[in-house]
């Protein structure tokens, strides 16, 4: 009896395992331009980069090129009556573009709008304000990247000017 367990949870182990180590792969390749916006195109440059990389789809001499923007814009609003809860919004914007060098001609374009709010602290350093701010950035971030990836398996890279 105790054998048929161990091999009954070595078989369940071996199927977890062989479908935690299958990879999603693309047949493109793709090289990253230098991204601006001082921090924020750091974040983001070392996000795509990292999970380009991980998909085996990172080749700095790639034909094809992703040129992006992202920016972030942050405003104050009250939500009740009394006047007591201050909530800060923070709207996160990213437009990435495919260039094909060799055609010389955008093939994909993806665009993408979130925003999320946090609770302002009212303090006279703000330390967790400015925290909640960079973990927001961050997150909207790794969203836009994680979902640019995922668009990206069912693209047919081909020209359009459309784009």
């Amino acid at each position: 009896m105790f054998k048929i367990k161990s091999l009954i949870l070595l078989l369940i182990s071996i199927s977890f395992l062989s479908c935690s180590t299958s990879q999603q792969s693309s047949q493109f390749s793709f090289s990253v331009r230098h991204i601006g916006g001082e921090y924020d195109g750091l974040v983001l440059s070392n996000q795509l980069n990292a999970h380009l990389r991980n998909f085996n789809m990172l080749d700095e001499k790639s034909i094809y090129e992703i040129q992006t923007n992202i920016s972030h814009s942050q405003n104050v609003y009250v939500t009740n009556i009394d006047n007591t809860s201050d909530r800060e919004k923070i709207r996160s914007t990213i437009a990435l573009k495919i260039y094909d060098k060799s055609s010389k001609c955008y093939v994909y374009s993806y665009n993408d709008e979130v925003s999320q709010f946090y609770i302002l602290a009212s303090s006279d350093s703000f330390n967790s304000n400015k925290k909640a701010v960079d973990k927001i950035k961050f997150e909207n971030t790794d969203y836009f990247v994680k979902n640019f990836i995922n668009s990206l398996n069912n693209e047919n890279l081909l020209c359009d000017e459309k784009k």
